[in-house]
């Protein structure tokens, strides 16, 4: 999801494409009291199996507000864990940006939706998937954007991609930058089962909206800006989180 010269308008009935996979799924939507109660059943599979097992723990958890539109940004997008993970971890319901890739039938399209899922190609600039986005923070509720997009590897936040930030700036939604520590050695790429790691996270500043600026040129300056302070918040994070996890990020 690379920059846009202009925002897309809003989602009309937020209805997704004619793909068969996608079956009756009605995504960035109000979900129904039955998507609710299977949301916080997951959410509290989770946190009963999960915390104890990875030996969870969370430092400065207040900071994440409780109610009005949330831009929730993790930093060390390392593991198939780290969705689920903050998904338990953050004290709100929440919607995900997820891979167009996981929505493989309308079964599972349906049960991603209920939890809060849609889905974003990954390709291109996504404009479907940015009305999605709005609609679910200009409704005032939290939304989760992985800022290095797909799984990364290694030490180093990788650049970020600028969707976080221009959700941000056209909305007015703050940002919420989170660390996620250890989540890489309990299930790294290619394991199934996950390995019973120590998973550590840690909750940032609030990153308040950035200001319109007065024309394309300096907004898009003002973005960019914004997304390298952004990437050093999160370093910053990732490097706490992981100290804190036992597992170092080397220099």
């Amino acid at each position: 999801m690379e920059a846009l010269s202009e925002p897309p308008g809003p989602a009309e009935a937020a209805v997704p494409s004619g793909d068969r996979k996608y079956g009756r799924s009605r995504f960035g939507t109000r979900r129904s009291w039955g998507d609710l109660v299977l949301h916080d059943a997951a959410r509290s599979i989770i946190r009963i199996v999960g915390f104890p097992y990875f030996r969870i723990r969370r430092r400065n958890v207040r900071r994440a507000p409780q109610k009005g539109a949330l831009i929730v940004a993790p930093a060390g997008h390392r593991s198939n864990l780290d969705t689920p993970l903050v998904g338990a971890a953050v004290p709100r319901r929440m919607h995900y940006m997820a891979k167009d890739g996981l929505f493989k039938s309308p079964f599972w399209s349906r049960f991603l939706s209920a939890l809060g899922g849609f889905p974003t190609l990954r390709d291109r600039v996504d404009r479907q998937a940015l009305r999605y986005a709005r609609d679910v923070l200009d409704r005032g509720e939290a939304l989760v954007v992985f800022p290095e997009g797909e799984r990364k590897s290694g030490p180093r936040v990788q650049p970020l991609l600028s969707g976080p930030v221009w959700l941000s700036e056209v909305t007015g939604a703050p940002i919420l930058p989170i660390g996620i520590g250890g989540a890489e050695a309990a299930m790294p790429k290619g394991v199934v089962i996950p390995r019973p790691r120590r998973i550590r996270i840690v909750f940032g500043e609030l990153i308040p909206a950035p200001g319109k600026a007065s024309s394309k040129g300096s907004s898009a300056r003002r973005r960019q800006a914004a997304s390298e302070e952004l990437r050093e918040v999160l370093q910053r994070l990732f490097d706490e989180a992981q100290d804190w996890a036992g597992t170092p990020n080397n220099p």
